[in-house]
């Protein structure tokens, strides 16, 4: 008996949850062991000093990605992308750990980031301590924001009918996840992906 937890083909898979959760870390490991176009969100919508892409040149980044490519791995939760990605996508997988998890993940991430000064994305945008603490932009706010939000929302959109072919995988912790990819990868401990590019998830 096939597993359920294999991926369906083509694998055109979605990464979504709350910011912390590791998207962008699974998503890595996904491309490099699947041979697939590892597709960051933020890095499409961000620019230079953190400068926002409109969202006529963001969803026109995000089609362009769609039409080259016939496999990817995307990850990230911009609703103005979701009319292209979802009906095009094979299956979505929902990291939906708990909130003291995904706030201690999205802390550690944070403070590492500026202590080492980390490049973000193709624009190579800094976190800075500002930003991070006393901005209404903190990630640190957003996850508190948005982990609840993400929690009514997701099951709502997945209920409708032109979601209905997705294969979803909903993992509540890491152990989940790590028996995804066990099931899925040839060997999930050679990959090794990116870290400098970590997505804020948003």
């Amino acid at each position: 008996m096939e597993s359920p937890l294999l991926l369906p083909r083509p694998h055109r898979i979605l990464v979504v949850g709350t910011s912390g959760t590791g998207k962008s870390t699974l998503a890595g490991k996904l491309s490099l062991g699947l041979g697939i176009r590892d597709v960051e969100l933020d890095d499409l919508y961000w620019n230079a000093n953190w400068v926002p892409s409109t969202n006529e040149v963001f969803v026109e980044k995000v089609r362009r990605v769609i039409e080259e490519n016939e496999t990817w791995v995307i990850h990230g939760n911009y609703g103005q992308s979701r009319p292209l990605t979802w009906p095009r996508a094979t299956a979505l997988i929902w990291l939906d750990y708990s909130f003291p998890l995904t706030f201690a993940r999205a802390t550690r991430r944070t403070a590492l980031r500026w202590l080492r000064r980390e490049e973000l994305w193709s624009a190579r945008n800094r976190e800075s301590l500002r930003k991070t603490l006393f901005t209404k932009d903190s990630i640190l706010w957003w996850v508190i924001q948005t982990w609840g939000r993400r929690r009514r929302e997701l099951p709502a959109l997945l209920a409708r009918p032109e979601y209905a072919h997705l294969k979803v995988y909903r993992f509540r912790t890491p152990a989940e996840t790590e028996a995804f990819l066990a099931e899925n990868l040839p060997d999930p401990k050679l990959t090794s992906p990116r870290s400098s590019k970590a997505g804020s998830g948003r």
